[in-house]
């Protein structure tokens, strides 16, 4: 499944766990720290244990078998 977040005009980015907690991934910011720390997220196809990793236009995130396209 393949989804669109669309940063505002005023925001040049998303930390990787605010996205998590805003598409439902995550409940909390707890849980989507933890998931961001064992490795269930990649960001541009790789791996990245950065849980406040700025995502900006054009990065991609995957957990699981669902993709988030940042636009």
């Amino acid at each position: 499944m393949t989804r669109d977040f669309k940063l505002r005009d005023d925001d040049p980015y998303i930390q990787l766990i605010q996205l998590l907690k805003v598409m439902n991934i995550a409940e909390s910011g707890a849980i989507a720290s933890e998931m961001v720390l064992s490795s269930q997220v990649k960001v541009n196809g790789v791996v990245d244990n950065r849980k406040r990793k700025k995502l900006v236009k054009g990065d991609s995130v995957q957990v699981y078998s669902e993709i988030i396209n940042i636009v």
